[in-house]
């Protein structure tokens, strides 16, 4: 079951956490850290499944599911430090699907999305004809582990699919040598980050027009690359 998640977490280092896990688990993610943000990516992107922190910035867990609830029929997966009673049957009441208090297991968690994805029959209803993750001119298919740049196929290694991947489910993200790096784990167990380098550049090689002037995959000096060119 491939599924698009969004994470809304305020905590980075927890929202890093979970999207790795979920990457992982051949989902794709979008993280966010308010709750203003989660409402504009959920109209955006259309989750298949909403992890949400109830102790979010400018608009709480609680108002999300509200607003979610009121317009949408999402699953919601909700995370609190808040482990009383009255908080619990509040975001049940209010139509969250389940409920984890911190600190939580990462394999507990991902249980917890696969369980609540199958209870809802989202992701397959959804992805079930296009699995495929479409960035700036790329076609990722993770069932069939194809890519097409402008409709023409893409030769990539195991490691150069999961990083393109990662960047074409989030475009316009900077994603560091170490992010990118853990995207390959257990496909290039020899890879350190400097050999992200290596990687960018073959896929330069594949995916650009000029490698010497990418328009797709751009370094961000001084932090990392990006797939830049939005959701096609």
């Amino acid at each position: 079951m491939c599924a698009h998640v969004l994470v809304a977490e305020d905590d980075a280092m927890q929202a890093e956490l979970i999207r790795r896990s979920l990457l992982a688990e051949g989902h794709t993610a979008t993280v966010v850290h308010d709750g203003a943000a989660a409402l504009d990516a959920v109209r955006r992107n259309r989750p298949d499944l909403v992890v949400l922190d109830l102790m979010l910035p400018v608009v709480d867990g609680f108002g999300v599911c509200r607003v979610l609830r009121r317009d949408d029929d999402i699953p919601v997966l909700m995370l609190t430090a808040r482990a009383g009673e009255d908080d619990v049957l509040l975001g049940l009441e209010l139509g969250a699907d389940d409920y984890m208090t911190k600190p939580y297991s990462p394999r507990e968690l991902m249980a917890r999305i696969r369980t609540v994805l199958r209870r809802s029959g989202r992701a397959e209803a959804d992805r079930r004809d296009d699995p495929v993750v479409r960035a700036a001119g790329l076609a990722v298919d993770p069932q069939r582990h194809e890519v097409r740049c402008a409709g023409e196929p893409v030769e990539c290694t195991p490691a150069e699919f999961q990083i393109l991947l990662a960047m074409a489910a989030e475009p316009e993200r900077v994603f560091s040598r170490r992010q990118l790096l853990q995207c390959t784990r257990g496909f290039d167990r020899a890879s350190t980050e400097r050999a992200i380098d290596v990687h960018i550049m073959n896929l330069r090689r594949k995916i650009e027009a000029d490698p010497r002037r990418p328009v797709r995959l751009l370094t961000v000096f001084g932090v990392g690359y990006k797939l830049s060119g939005g959701h096609a």
